[in-house]
C-alpha cells in the first residue's frame, strides 16, 4: 500500500510539472508574438548619434583654432569646419559656413536644446551669424574659437555665446536618420 500511495504521489508531481512547463511554454512563446515598441528604439538611434557626435568632437580637445581653416583637416578647425567635420564622421553633411548651417535641420528654442544640437550666435552683434557650437547638454557646448584657445568646452548659461545666441538647429531628427529634406544636397 505504502508503494502504491508513493506512485500515486509521483504521478501527480509529474502532472503538475508538466503542466507548469507547459504554461511556461505557452507564455513565453505568446511574448515572442508580441510587435517591438519602434519609438524607444528611435529615440536610442537619435541620442546614439548624438552621443557619437559628441565623442567624436571630444577627440579634438585642444586642437588649435584657425579662422577659414580648410575643410577636412585635423589640425586645426574654425567654428564651421570643426562642426561639419564632426557631423560628417556621423553621416551627416552640413554646409560650410555657421550661416549655411543655420538654416539646415529644424529650429529648436533655447530652452528645448537636447545633446547634439547646433547653436549659432552673433558674438560681433553686427545681426549676423558668426558662430557655431555644438550643445552637449548640461548647460556645456563643444566648440572652437580663438587663436591659443582651440577645441574647448564652455558653459553655456551667461557666455558670450548665451548672451549673442540668435538660433538653434536640430540636424539629427528624432528618428535617428538625417532627413533630406532638412540637409543641403
Amino acid at each position: 500500500m505504502n508503494n502504491n500511495t508513493n506512485n500515486i504521489k509521483k504521478s501527480r508531481i509529474v502532472k503538475v510539472l508538466t503542466g507548469v512547463g507547459l504554461s511556461l511554454s505557452i507564455v513565453l512563446s505568446g511574448s515572442m508574438l508580441l510587435p517591438a515598441q519602434p519609438a524607444h528604439a528611435a529615440t536610442a538611434s537619435a541620442s546614439s548619434i548624438a552621443d557619437s557626435v559628441i565623442k567624436t568632437g571630444k577627440q579634438f580637445l585642444g586642437v588649435r583654432y584657425q579662422f577659414g581653416a580648410p575643410t577636412g583637416r585635423t589640425n586645426e578647425f574654425d567654428c564651421s569646419s570643426f562642426t561639419q567635420y564632426i557631423f560628417k564622421q556621423n553621416g551627416i553633411d552640413l554646409p560650410r559656413s555657421s550661416r549655411q548651417q543655420s538654416k539646415v535641420g529644424t529650429p529648436v528654442s533655447k530652452d528645448q536644446l537636447q545633446p547634439g544640437d547646433l547653436v549659432f550666435s552673433d558674438t560681433n552683434r553686427d545681426g549676423v551669424i558668426n558662430h557655431v557650437s555644438i550643445y552637449m547638454g548640461n548647460g556645456q557646448l563643444l566648440h572652437t574659437y580663438r587663436v591659443g584657445i582651440g577645441v574647448t568646452i564652455s558653459n553655456f548659461a551667461g557666455s558670450a555665446w548665451d548672451r549673442t545666441f540668435v538660433s538653434a538647429r536640430r540636424v539629427i531628427p528624432n528618428n535617428g536618420q538625417a532627413s533630406a529634406a532638412s540637409l543641403p544636397n
